[in-house]
């Protein structure tokens, strides 16, 4: 009874806030901040000046919603002065009260464009970086002090253990360290100083409890065991990290003279995965360079920025993640892939100017509007072509005054125009297996002499890499016919995985930005783990009105299924720790729910609870033979992990879909209220989908692709429209949950 009042309390709240999305791109979130020191500015400059991590305390409203008790400070380096008209801050929603979060984000974060007269340099590179590796959010923020408008500002997610959960998988409590150099003699550089970990601290900031010792092996094993690198590094991160860098001409980084604003976090399985912060001073904005040849850092030229060279810093010992990796050849031929595949998909097609006038033009009107610019408005749409601004250099180079002739150059350049080998016609056999099968991958691959397929079973674990052959006795046909094959054994569960090849040149990825993307092949056994809910608190009650965690098993078979002495486990240690009751049966097409509450209960009620934090889950026939296997990381509050397709698909965070087919409503909402009148068209659509709704309330509108992930989010009344034009060819689902409705969009172009 109490968890039914709590829901309702809830309901109200979120329809009375109707809080939009923190890191919508086509929105502006709004914040306003209330002191009562009259001299916050000065107060918080004291405090920024005395680096004691001192905050002034208030509250806030974000996009209406109210928050009491905060804590806010300026931060920034370079950005920030305490004569600027505005300048960079972080907000601490739970500084007092550990409960407070905006859409579960405690901590938030803003620029205030100081560097970046153009204004987007920071949401692009984001942007276009989160397509290859984990990077945060960021969008725009209007933010008020004492109901005056203090400025426009970039809202970038913060690095921190929710991140972590979210993007690895992983502990929050692991390893996470911050490379932002106190001391730039040495900076970030992973260069290994020794077994005292007081060498350390001018160069790291460590943000877990705990780590010096995890960051001393790592830099220790960057330098004297660099061919077991991938033990304890992440390397395809790091190589999409350095990538990045040089054809984005992000010089305020590890590749620059500095070696900083990256983050290092450790993974459940004990590597270090590289992390990009701090962008706004992407695409040649920042003001020193220290080419090779000898000299200091410098302002840089045009011709700086645009030739420099891919392979910088290749020789610098002093740049030892570079040095050890570049001295490998096949991860240097990984990296020259990835410059490739960023520069195709977003600057030799243009895409990235295209980008940028779509953001300048999401905030022209707040620009022209800003009370404490710090630049003019000529400036912002200035820098798109040219240099503005002043100060070291003459100013800041335009975005198509760098990344044209950098992207001339670079297409030009030799080793961008070697051969590289072609991946077609990848199949795996069977299509459909089922646990422990051995499948063999076969795949057209040309001008290669070395392959691999890199495969996993869950998100949080790295890849394994299994070599492929043409030689005629790995399923591939012929000896030399360009097929190349190679077996895995399967255990109970699906996998992640995808292909590299090489010549003596070059290398290539299918996917191309693997291991970020990869293809999923899903086992097709009868009865499946379909769906797991670990925290449930509104969702469904079992046969005594409880609200317990909960397991759904789908029969994917054409007959019903006798699951009597079945096992279920959150072991793998133990994988006989609960057995189905006898009698217990799955029908053709049906489903059934396990409840995992450990409260002594006859019937289909585990002795084990399920961890919201992530675990294992498997499921075994009779004999107790594991017949699937399902690791899940962790998962908010009535949240689920579901198999889309259902049945058949891989799993994916997704809203509950308690013993009905997987998809992406939000549980209980299955049709639309008779009271309810609502029309959508044209449907199919390729470019504005209009709808009614016969309603004077606005309500909010969320659509969903069928990753659910959200692709946009807004309130409206009455009728609106929404724009497609920009969407993938498929299927989406449209969510008003205060109506109770749901609507599928098909997009085709």
């Amino acid at each position: 009874m109490n968890k039914l009042v709590l829901l309702s309390a809830l309901f109200i709240i979120s329809i009375n806030t109707k809080a939009q999305d923190l890191y919508d791109i086509n929105t502006i979130t709004e914040i306003k901040i209330y002191f009562d020191d009259p001299n916050w500015d000065a107060t918080m400059d004291t405090y920024y000046s005395n680096d004691l991590d001192e905050l002034l305390y208030g509250s806030c409203t974000i996009n209406g919603v109210s928050y009491d008790s905060i804590g806010v400070t300026y931060k920034g380096n370079s950005t920030y002065n305490a004569s600027n008209l505005k300048n960079p801050m972080k907000i601490k929603l739970a500084e007092v009260y550990n409960f407070q979060n905006y859409q579960g984000r405690s901590t938030l974060k803003f620029s205030n464009g100081d560097k970046d007269p153009s204004f987007v340099r920071e949401v692009l590179s984001y942007e276009i970086g989160r397509d290859y590796m984990e990077m945060p959010l960021s969008n725009y923020a209007k933010i008020y002090v004492n109901d005056n408008y203090y400025g426009l500002f970039s809202s970038s997610e913060s690095i921190n253990g929710d991140f972590m959960e979210d993007r690895f998988y992983c502990n929050d409590n692991n390893t996470r360290i911050k490379c932002n150099p106190v001391s730039v003699s040495d900076g970030s550089s992973l260069t290994y100083l020794g077994t005292d970990s007081t060498q350390y601290y001018n160069f790291y900031e460590l943000k877990s409890d705990f780590g010096w010792t995890d960051l001393l092996n790592l830099c220790n094993q960057i330098q004297n065991n660099p061919s077991g690198i991938e033990s304890y590094l992440d390397v395809d991160d790091a190589l999409w990290m350095l990538a990045f860098n040089n054809v984005l001409v992000n010089l305020d980084s590890y590749t620059g003279p500095f070696r900083q604003n990256y983050y290092l976090i450790m993974d459940d399985n004990g590597i270090f995965h590289t992390v990009i912060w701090d962008l706004n001073q992407s695409i040649g904005s920042f003001g020193m360079v220290d080419l090779p040849g000898g000299g200091p850092p410098s302002p840089p030229s045009l011709t700086d920025l645009t030739q420099m060279d891919p392979y910088i810093r290749e020789t610098a010992t002093e740049f030892p993640l570079i040095y050890y990796l570049f001295a490998n050849s096949r991860y240097k031929k990984m990296y020259l892939a990835h410059c490739r595949t960023i520069l195709a998909e977003h600057f030799s097609n243009g895409d990235y100017y295209t980008r940028a006038q779509e953001l300048q033009t999401i905030i022209d009107a707040e620009v022209q509007a800003e009370p404490n610019p710090m630049y003019t408005y000529a400036q912002f749409t200035g820098n798109m072509d040219s240099q503005q601004g002043s100060g070291m250099g003459g100013g800041i180079y335009g975005l198509s005054e760098v990344m044209g002739p950098r992207t001339t150059y670079l297409e030009s350049h030799a080793d961008f125009n070697l051969t590289t080998p072609v991946i077609t016609g990848i199949t795996p056999t069977p299509t459909a297996p089922v646990a422990y099968d051995v499948v063999t991958f076969t795949a057209d691959i040309q001008n290669a002499n070395y392959a691999y397929v890199g495969f996993r079973s869950y998100k949080g674990d790295p890849f394994q890499k299994v070599e492929m052959f043409d030689d005629g006795l790995h399923s591939d046909g012929a000896a030399g016919d360009g097929i190349w094959g190679t077996s895995i054994t399967l255990g109970a569960s699906d996998i992640q995985y995808y292909i590299y090849a090489e010549n003596n040149d070059a290398g290539m990825f299918s996917p191309v930005r693997a291991e970020h993307e990869f293809y999923t092949l899903t086992l097709s056994s009868g009865v499946v783990i379909n769906e797991i809910m670990p925290s449930n608190n509104i969702t469904a009650s079992d046969e005594f009105g409880e609200f317990d965690d909960w397991v759904e098993l789908y029969n994917n078979g054409s007959s019903t299924v006798d699951l009597s002495g079945y096992f279920l486990s959150d072991d793998p240690l133990d994988i006989l720790k609960w057995q189905i009751p006898l009698g217990t049966s799955i029908g053709a097409g049906e489903y059934l729910i396990i409840w995992c509450d450990n409260d002594g209960q006859t019937g289909l009620h585990t002795n084990f609870k399920l961890s919201s934090g992530g675990e294992t889950l498997i499921l075994s026939d009779d004999a107790g033979n594991p017949i699937n296997e399902v690791t899940y990381p962790t998962i908010p509050d009535n949240g689920t992990y579901g198999r889309y397709f259902n049945g058949t698909g891989g799993f994916i965070p997704m809203y509950a879909t308690y013993n009905a087919e997987n998809s992406f409503t939000t549980v209980g909402i299955k049709e639309v209220e008779e009271s309810v009148s609502f029309s959508i068209y044209p449907n199919p659509s390729n470019d504005i989908v209009n709808f009614k709704i016969n309603t004077d309330e606005s309500v909010q509108v969320s659509v969903y692709n069928l990753r659910g992930q959200l692709v946009y989010q807004n309130w409206h009344v009455n009728a609106d429209q929404i724009s497609v034009q920009d969407w993938e060819n498929g299927l989406y689902l449209l969510s008003i949950p205060e109506l109770k409705l749901t609507q599928k969009i098909m997009v085709s172009h």
